[in-house]
């Protein structure tokens, strides 16, 4: 069973990029397909984007696409979302999870970690 921890949130103003880091531990990070979600005050949890276990592929909600990028380093059992041209609607608590087959439901979660933009 895989344990995640999310970092790197943080109150940026628009137009900011921020780095959120999602470390692995406890199991094979490797055998994961990861994604990232986001959850706004009073909003339902929202899918960001995914990236595939060894990276070569990735896929981005249409509110992101052209602005954020998802990596993968499986040496540092650790997933990235490198988020550029930040927006207020941005503003959320992000949260990385991992499956073990691609097209079922995520299994395992992070904490999240919080994203503030100001406009």
């Amino acid at each position: 069973q895989v344990q995640l921890v999310e970092s790197g949130g943080g109150m940026v103003q628009a137009g900011d990029s921020l780095r959120l880091s999602c470390a692995a531990s406890g199991g094979t990070f490797s055998n994961y397909d990861m994604g990232w979600f986001r959850q706004a005050p009073g909003k339902e949890r929202e899918f960001v984007g995914r990236i595939s276990v060894r990276g070569s592929y990735t896929y981005y909600t249409d509110s992101v696409k052209g602005r954020f990028t998802i990596s993968r380093d499986n040496a540092k059992n650790t997933m990235y979302l490198q988020m550029n041209s930040l927006k207020a609607e941005d503003t959320a608590v992000y949260y990385c999870a991992a499956r073990h087959t691609v097209g079922v439901k995520y299994d395992y979660w992070g904490q999240g970690t919080q994203v503030t933009v100001s406009s």
